[in-house]
């Protein structure tokens, strides 16, 4: 593993530890040229899943883009990281128990929408917007009732 720091292509394990409820492995590293510290993360690779984009094409499914769009829409919201990363990790689970190797975009924007309606409800208006492209105010004010009728559902229940 090279530094991040100075680049040098030697280190020591200082400190392992699962997380992500045992679906990765953290550890902490000690560059044996500098000694500054720094953290990786291992994952086990899983099946390529492929993401159908609106116009037909086809392009595997990159985790970090889709935590990088989910955080545009937390910006300055009372939202952690580690939610962020929580709801990424569900999602990937959705996808690889539905044993599905191809998913369209349609679908993980609706699986991230789902997530992001109980955690922040400004969140989830601003990654509706982009993700469904409202044109006009009337898009917003769609989304805004219909938010705010199922909050009044869970009210009543």
């Amino acid at each position: 593993m090279k530094c991040p720091h100075c680049g040098y292509d030697g280190d020591r394990v200082i400190d392992s530890r699962p997380v992500d409820e045992g679906i990765a492995i953290r550890r902490r590293r000690e560059c044996m040229s500098c000694l500054e510290r720094f953290t990786t993360y291992e994952r086990v690779e899983n099946m390529s899943l492929m993401v159908i984009k609106k116009d037909g094409s086809r392009q595997p499914f990159e985790r970090n883009k889709l935590i990088n769009g989910i955080l545009k829409s937390c910006e300055k919201r009372p939202v952690s990281t580690q939610q962020i990363t929580k709801i990424v990790d569900t999602i990937e689970r959705q996808m690889e128990n539905s044993l599905r190797r191809e998913i369209p975009t349609r679908e993980l924007g609706e699986l991230v929408l789902q997530q992001l309606r109980d955690i922040d409800e400004v969140a989830y208006i601003r990654f509706a917007s982009v993700y469904r492209e409202f044109v006009d105010i009337g898009s917003f004010f769609d989304a805004i009732s219909s938010l705010t009728e199922s909050a009044d559902r869970k009210d009543n229940e």
